[in-house]
């Protein structure tokens, strides 16, 4: 076994087995926390340094605990953004081990170069998670959506990574308005008049969205309270639906991937009986056998991705019941922060505006975590068309409509 990473240390009565180290631990659970709160891999570090965290290397010293390598900080408490960014991103942190992570070409080449995901030792539920899964895959998300750098003198947008353009796909990128800093907004980061390939802007503003957002969530909240076993078969309906439909294509495209690569390996024989045999020559062997060595090493990685998609396929109880806890944790709050919205919202499809002045309309859809997009009934206290005050001189009719 590899040394444990920070927030672990080895059992004293079983030097092979990992325990959590309380105290290193919480700080683990504390940068997860932060993520999810919008705070950047910098600010983070920042943090942590001006409360008087030690770095793990500085930690592990003040425990007795050698570890390899130089300690190039000056002082005991700076962290470095990579230390933050391996810490976000260690899989370990969930309960799983993974092994042969690196390798090396001989016992002559000291460097250590990545092993593919495929040729790595995976063994789930190893020992005790600190973080689990679901907040690990929620903070990898996160990071994926937050590479660009955010405006100057400008805080991070809670909606930042979460908004897609409905037509090319591509990510919103958050901007404020000069000279007016005021106005925050979104805009498609494809936009052809930004050397992208999509036609039109999508933009939108970020306090309309909050609104919008806002209300659709208060509308959940409402028909859950007033109707708690309608709004629970609804639930369970569209997991069950959604579940079925995404196992029964990834297993389908699972077994494709299979039979094909088996196929390589019939087609590698072939080649290799006709050299044999004198009827491929040697050049054209190594050029046919290479690329089918590369297809075939291609073919196991994404094999080992579904296999591991559909080995961990979230019970669906469990889905509605996370989703259930994060829309109660809202119903007690009632404001929409950061980590509420991360809880709850997986992503959001903005169209672009239709129409001109009083008639223009735009269409968002929400996509929540776990469940997808959900169509309510009719909610009493909300009805289908509301006029939100977005702002002076600007008002904002909100029109409930299908998903689909």
């Amino acid at each position: 076994m590899c040394p444990p990473p920070y927030g672990y240390k080895k059992d004293p009565d079983n030097p092979r087995k990992w325990i959590i180290d309380d105290e290193a631990a919480e700080i683990v659970r504390r940068i997860y926390r932060l993520c999810i709160e919008g705070k950047g891999i910098e600010t983070t570090a920042r943090l942590l340094q001006e409360d008087g965290i030690l770095t793990p290397a500085q930690y592990w010293a003040s425990k007795g605990i050698r570890k390899g390598g130089k300690n190039s900080q000056e002082t005991l408490c700076k962290w470095c953004k990579s230390t933050v960014t391996k810490i976000l991103t260690l899989r370990e942190y969930t309960g799983t081990l993974i092994n042969f992570k690196t390798y090396s070409r001989s016992f002559k080449n000291k460097r250590r170069l990545i092993n593919p995901e495929e040729n790595r030792a995976v063994f789930e539920n190893h020992h005790e998670a600190i973080i689990d899964p679901a907040t690990w895959e929620q903070v990898q998300k996160i990071r994926e959506g937050t590479k660009r750098r955010q405006p100057k003198n400008a805080e991070k947008n809670m909606f930042a990574g979460l908004l897609y353009c409905a037509d090319c796909g591509h990510k919103l990128h958050f901007n404020v308005n000069h000279p007016n800093s005021a106005i925050e907004y979104f805009n498609c980061s494809n936009y052809r008049g930004n050397r992208g390939t999509c036609n039109e802007t999508h933009y939108i503003r970020a306090d309309s969205l909050e609104q919008v957002v806002l209300l659709e969530l208060n509308r959940m909240v409402s028909y859950l309270k007033n109707h708690e076993d309608e709004f629970a078969e609804l639930l369970a309906q569209k997991t069950t639906k959604d579940y079925e439909r995404e196992s029964r294509n990834r297993r389908q495209h699972l077994q494709e991937l299979i039979a094909r690569n088996q196929e390589v390996d019939r087609l590698f024989e072939h080649i290799y009986e006709d050299n044999v045999a004198g009827k491929l020559s040697d050049d054209r062997f190594m050029k046919m056998s290479q690329r089918y060595d590369e297809e075939q090493q291609q073919l196991k990685k994404d094999i080992a991705e579904l296999q591991r998609q559909c080995d961990k396929e979230d019970d669906r109880a469990f889905c509605k019941e996370q989703f259930l806890r994060a829309v109660r944790k809202f119903m007690e709050m009632r404001t929409l922060t950061p980590v509420i919205l991360h809880e709850l919202v997986e992503r959001i499809d903005v169209y672009h505006i239709q129409g001109k002045g009083k008639d223009r309309t735009q269409r968002i859809v929400i996509h929540y975590n776990f469940i997808g997009t959900l169509d309510l009934p009719e909610v009493e206290e909300y009805p289908e068309n509301v006029v939100l005050d977005s702002r002076q001189g600007m008002a904002i009719e909100y029109l409930v409509g299908k998903a689909g």
